[in-house]
């Protein structure tokens, strides 16, 4: 029981998080950055881009901490299997 609740616990507030971080607009920050890098009419010096970088790595971070990837992210419930044959037979319904 009390690992259930635990985990009900961390679920809510890692959804806390995300909301938040949401809000303080990190993501679109790292998606600002990125159009201005890869916009050829904007010059960028090299102490700027060193600056981006910083606060890109950074905010990367941050955002992978709370919203894993998606191959990190664990899948719960049940699989259910049916013998190949079982699949032939719906083909063969069809």
């Amino acid at each position: 029981m009390a690992s259930t609740r635990n985990t009900k616990l961390r679920a809510v507030k890692q959804e806390a998080l995300r909301e938040q971080l949401q809000a303080q607009g990190h993501l679109q920050h790292v998606v600002d950055i990125i159009d201005k890098i890869k916009d050829e009419k904007i010059v960028i010096d090299q102490e700027m881009v060193t600056r981006y970088k910083i606060v890109l790595d950074t905010k990367l971070k941050l955002i992978s901490k709370f919203c894993p990837d998606l191959k990190a992210v664990e899948m719960s419930g049940e699989l259910q299997l049916k013998p190949h044959e079982d699949w032939l037979d719906l083909l063969d319904a069809e």
